[in-house]
């Protein structure tokens, strides 16, 4: 009998980082991503992103990074082309301000440019404090998001170490790499759907 867990998939996967300390253990999940997955790994990072992790060391374990920071990349590497080339989105970390602006339909920046141009599966995995996943703005900007037809995933809570704070916290937690796997693994189209579609 096949493990559904441990079978292969392929698929265009695109992964927006969005600008959190989270950020620094995308090189991780991408490693975990890669033990099932066969298809292509594109990084879309904003400014922030970068500052937290460079755009080089994403680099090591994605097939292509994107960062915008150059002009000379806009004619081939845009929120069109990107939405185009790839089969899914998954945003992680998604940081209050891109669940704001997509839920508001702005797109101050080419990744959130890039999720309202996309019509393909978008995916978001919320990385914040718990005071800030608890405010009601966060809460309505996660239900338009779903009414829109976005895939929001609850973060699960545990204790996790406030640099800002100095002492560990209860607070909403980055996604086990199995489940981000999990979630990419249900959201990325099929080929054959694909090709019907």
């Amino acid at each position: 009998m096949t493990n559904h867990n441990t079978t292969s998939f392929d698929g265009r996967l695109l992964i927006g980082a969005a600008g959190s300390a989270a950020v620094v253990a995308l090189p991780s999940y991408i490693g975990a991503l890669r033990t099932v997955f066969t298809g292509t790994i594109t990084v879309l990072m904003t400014h922030t992103a970068t500052v937290f992790l460079p755009a080089h060391t994403v680099a090591l374990s994605a097939d292509r990074v994107v960062t915008g920071a150059s002009a000379d990349t806009w004619p081939r590497e845009n929120h069109a082309t990107l939405a185009a080339e790839h089969d899914m989105t998954a945003v992680l970390p998604a940081t209050a301000n891109v669940l704001s602006s997509v839920a508001a339909g702005a797109a101050p920046n080419m990744l959130s440019a890039t999720i309202m141009a996309a019509v393909h599966p978008v995916v978001f995995f919320p990385v914040m404090s718990g005071s800030m996943w608890q405010k009601p703005a966060v809460q309505r900007n996660v239900d338009r998001l779903r009414q829109d037809g976005y895939e929001v995933v609850d973060p699960a809570w545990g204790m996790r170490y406030d640099v800002a704070l100095g002492e560990s916290v209860d607070s909403p937690m980055p996604p086990a790499p199995p489940r981000f796997i999990e979630m990419v693994r249900e959201l990325m189209p099929s080929p054959l759907r694909s090709a019907a579609g």
